[in-house]
């Protein structure tokens, strides 16, 4: 009887731990759906503008590196190694991209972040002195902030084995730093972020939101990659929003982080990239007639559309990185309730007559598949298994940063050449070369938009 008395209390011990557990869970995932911010939606909703005429350039992620900062030696190497970034020519596709928008006849330039490799204030003087040539032509250009921009811990000079500090640009600084550059122009200003407002064409205003957090970062840490607003940035938003429909004004909106997923599964694999409470951002703009924002940070050419009911829909229009292959530019025309894009792809051009854009795609594939590599070993996954689960992975990726996925040319994974414990990995991590292998509507380069339904 005192055996069974004590199989039944640990029994009912287990059992109200198993309770707690799922209560806990169903708590913690209901509280984790709640916004972080109050977010007071357009009343009556504001339907989509009609847009003036309006021709104008993307280009992201310029990731701007000066080579006097070293480009040999193991540190160097090391970053090198361990990112997709063609850091040693940012200098000269940078040039070459504005030779190419300088061609094109575009009004303006957007540039939604990430301009330097970790906010070097070298980096960000060589931005400026390249940019001026836009401007000295009559283009205007208009930057915010990406993560690497400001106050960044990771911002060094290289020399063989070693890497020192350099100084970088502070967030007090880089409004009066990129003041040519959208900030001088600014019709209204967020006191509290390095967000503003610009009318680059009459009737058109640019709401180019600050959505980094990088006044958290910390001496000798790691930076913040992550995206956020305060409360006072979203009511400043609003603000703005219901000031240019009072006033009769189309707003397209540029910021660093998404406000949609673009793939199924990038919001649990990389949150950081979205930005908080991306939903709810998404559908405020909506809801006030925005129906484009063009974002940067995942390095990947892609479009995504949110609807969100009776209080509209929008557009994430992301671009590539220019330091990432295949080193896109996109290029817009607007004209009533249509917007045309193009892109195009740079990386081909930089050196004709050699194989240095087949060799910075083949660099890209072989960094993410190292990446993919380190993540499955540190599932405790064999070697082999690693090897081969990255080379299904990478594929995936490198598609995306194309855009326009085609889901039948990815590879397909057998999972027969995989142990059981690889096998149990791959299951719960097959969900993202399955979201990577989806184009989701619509297409991602070439495209022609209707911003009224």
């Amino acid at each position: 009887m005192k055996r069974q008395r004590t199989a039944k209390t640990l029994l009912g011990i287990l059992a109200g731990l198993v309770v707690i557990g799922v209560a806990y869970t169903a708590v913690s995932s209901y509280l984790e759906s709640l916004p972080a911010l109050d977010y007071v939606m357009a009343d009556p909703v504001v339907q989509g503008a009609i847009y003036p005429d309006a021709r104008f350039a993307v280009m992201s992620d310029l990731h701007y590196y000066d080579v006097a900062l070293g480009t040999t030696g193991a540190a160097f190497e090391e970053v090198l190694g361990s990112d997709r970034k063609l850091l040693v020519q940012t200098a000269d596709l940078l040039e070459l991209a504005i030779d190419d928008i300088l061609e094109s006849g575009v009004e303006f330039v957007l540039i939604p972040g990430d301009l330097t490799k970790d906010g070097e204030v070298v980096n960000h003087e060589d931005v400026v002195a390249a940019l001026v040539r836009l401007r000295d032509a009559g283009v205007g250009v208009y930057v915010v902030p990406g993560n690497h921009d400001a106050n960044n811990p990771e911002a060094f000079e290289f020399d063989g084995d070693e890497s020192r500090p350099v100084e970088v640009l502070t967030q007090a600084d880089f409004a009066d730093h990129y003041s040519d550059f959208g900030y001088g122009d600014a019709i209204m200003r967020d006191e509290s972020s390095l967000s503003y407002v610009a009318e680059p064409v009459d009737g058109l205003w640019l709401l180019a939101i600050d959505s980094t957090r990088s006044e958290e970062n910390e001496p000798d840490g790691e930076e913040v990659t992550a995206g956020a607003f305060t409360q006072e940035q979203e009511q400043w938003v609003e603000q703005v929003l219901q000031q240019a429909n009072a006033e009769g004004k189309a707003v397209i909106c540029m910021m660093h982080h998404g406000v949609v997923e673009h793939w199924d599964g990038q919001s649990k694999l990389h949150p950081e990239y979205l930005v908080q409470d991306y939903p709810w951002v998404g559908e405020l703009l909506a809801s006030y007639g925005v129906r484009a924002v063009f974002t940067g940070h995942y390095h990947a050419q892609d479009i995504s559309r949110a609807d969100f009911g009776e209080n509209g829909f929008i557009y994430d229009i992301e671009t590539g990185s220019l330091a990432t292959a295949p080193c896109p530019i996109r290029y817009c025309e607007s004209s009533g309730s249509q917007l045309a894009i193009s892109s195009t792809m740079v990386v081909d051009e930089l050196q004709p007559g050699t194989d240095f854009g087949a060799e910075a795609r083949a660099f890209v594939l072989a960094t993410i598949e190292t990446e993919a590599f380190d993540v499955s070993r540190g599932y405790w996954v064999s070697e082999e298994d690693s090897a081969y689960i990255a080379s299904m992975v990478a594929p995936a990726f490198v598609a995306h940063y194309n855009g326009d996925e085609v889901a039948s040319d990815m590879p397909v994974i057998d999972t027969g050449k995989l142990s059981l414990w690889g096998k149990f990995i791959w299951s719960q991590q097959s969900y993202v070369v399955d979201g990577l292998s989806v184009d989701i509507a619509p297409a991602d380069n070439d495209v022609m938009l209707d911003l009224s339904q």
